[in-house]
C-alpha cells in the first residue's frame, strides 16, 4: 500500500471536504432525493456505470482492470431522526462532531465517503483492480426497506462488505440477527366501571395475565424478547375493551425467533379464550439472521487487507441489523466493516479525520486484493 499512502494528504483533505459536503444535505428515510443526486454525480464521475431504481437505490458498477473475481461494497444514504439541519464542526484533535441539536451522519455518511476515497485511491494508484459492485441503499434505518425492493438479478458478485458497524477500522461484524416485530391486541368488553362493572370483560387485565407470561430480555445467549409498547383504554370510568402490546424478537436462530412469535400468538389466544375475550396477532420478520464462515473469501480477504495495512482485523457480531442481512438472503456473503463511527443514533454521534482515511485505505486493500 505505498503508492496509497502517498496519496495521504490529499485524500484526507478531500474526505473532510467531502464528508462535510454530504453530512449537510438532510436525508431522511424515504426522504434521500438530494443526496442521491449528489452521490449519482460523484459516481458517474469516477468512471462507475450508475443506476437507480425506482424506490431510490443507487447501484454502480467499476469494470476491473485484473481479472479478479468482483466484490459488492454498500452503505446507506438515510438518516435517523433528528436530522434536519446538519452540521458539523472538526476538534484539533481531528474529531468531528454535530454542531447543533441533529445527529451528526457519519451513520452511514462515512461509509460512503470511505467508499469513494477508497476507489479514487485505487484509480490514483494505477494499479490493476477487480471489478466492483456499489450499492447505496435508501431506508436502511427503517428495517432495510430500501433494499427490499432492489432488483438482486444484476448482482454479479458473491463477496460483500458493508460499511455500517460503529467502532475503530478494522473490525467487522460476521453475524446479525434475526428481527420479528410483533402485535398482539386483546378485545373484551366495555361497560360502566361504576355502574355494571361487572358487565365488562377487562382487556387491560388480561393483556396484564398475558405479560406475565411473555418471557422477556435475554431469553438465552443468543435471543431476546421484548414488549415496548402497551395502549389500551379510553377513560378511568370505562371497563377498557381493548389493549394492545407491541414488541420485538431478535435471535442469531431465526427458526427460534419465529417460534417464539408463534408461542406469544397462542399465549394470547389462551388469555382471551379463558376471559371470555378475543384476540388478533400479527408479526413481521423485518430482517433475517446470518453468519458468514470464518474460511469464507470474504473473511480471508478482510484479514489479509488488515494484516497488510496493520489494523486490527478483528472479527465480532452485531445485534443490530443492516444491509448485509438482505444480502445474505439474496446469497452473498460478507461482513459488516466498522467506519469509524461512535454513539450513533445519538446527537453525542462523532467520527474522525484519521477513521475517514483508515476506512478508505481499507477500501482500496479490499479492491486490490489479489484473493
Amino acid at each position: 500500500m505505498i503508492e496509497i499512502d502517498k496519496l495521504e494528504k490529499a485524500a484526507k483533505a478531500r474526505a473532510e471536504a467531502e464528508f462535510l459536503e454530504l453530512i449537510e444535505i438532510d436525508s431522511p428515510s424515504w426522504g434521500e432525493q438530494e443526496i442521491a443526486k449528489a452521490l449519482l454525480g460523484k459516481l458517474a464521475g469516477l468512471g462507475i456505470e450508475v443506476q437507480q431504481d425506482e424506490a431510490g437505490n443507487i447501484y454502480g458498477y467499476l469494470p476491473g482492470t485484473a481479472s479478479l473475481p468482483p466484490i459488492l461494497l454498500s452503505a446507506h444514504i438515510d438518516t435517523v431522526e433528528p436530522s434536519k439541519g446538519k452540521k458539523a464542526i472538526i476538534e484539533p484533535d481531528g474529531t468531528i462532531r454535530s454542531a447543533g441539536a441533529a445527529v451528526l451522519g457519519a451513520d452511514c455518511v462515512a461509509g460512503l465517503v470511505e467508499i469513494l476515497q477508497g476507489i479514487r485511491l485505487v484509480q490514483a494508484s494505477g494499479l490493476p483492480h477487480r471489478p466492483v459492485e456499489i450499492i447505496f441503499s435508501v431506508a436502511e434505518e427503517t428495517y432495510c426497506e430500501g433494499l427490499e425492493k432492489f432488483d438482486f438479478s444484476k448482482i454479479k458478485s458473491q463477496d460483500s462488505y458493508v460499511l455500517d458497524l460503529t467502532g475503530k477500522i478494522g473490525a467487522a461484524a460476521r453475524r446479525a440477527p434475526t428481527l420479528i416485530s410483533f402485535s398482539a391486541t386483546i378485545t373484551g368488553r366495555a361497560a360502566h366501571a361504576g355502574m355494571e362493572p361487572e358487565k365488562g370483560i377487562n382487556a387491560i387485565a388480561i393483556m396484564a395475565g398475558l405479560l406475565a407470561r411473555i418471557p422477556q430480555g435475554h431469553l438465552d445467549e443468543e435471543t431476546t424478547c421484548n414488549v415496548g409498547i402497551i395502549q389500551g383504554g379510553r377513560m378511568i370510568n370505562i371497563v377498557p375493551e381493548s389493549c394492545t402490546i407491541k414488541g420485538e424478537i431478535r435471535s442469531y436462530n431465526h427458526e427460534k425467533a419465529v417460534g417464539i412469535a408463534r408461542d406469544i400468538e397462542r399465549l394470547a389466544e389462551e388469555a382471551a379464550a379463558a376471559a371470555g375475550a378475543v384476540s388478533e396477532f400479527s408479526c413481521k420478520v423485518h430482517i433475517h439472521s446470518y453468519e458468514t464462515p470464518t474460511d469464507s473469501t470474504a473473511v480471508t480477504r478482510f484479514l489479509n487487507a488488515c494484516q497488510n495495512l496493520r489494523l486490527p482485523g478483528e472479527l465480532t457480531e452485531t445485534f443490530g441489523g443492516s444491509d448485509q442481512n438482505p444480502l445474505s438472503q439474496h446469497g452473498l456473503q460478507g461482513l459488516v466493516l466498522s467506519n469509524g463511527m461512535y454513539k450513533m443514533h445519538t446527537t453525542e454521534e462523532y467520527t474522525t479525520l484519521e477513521d475517514l482515511w483508515q476506512g478508505s485505505r481499507l477500501v482500496a486493500a479490499l479492491i486490490l486484493s489479489e484473493v
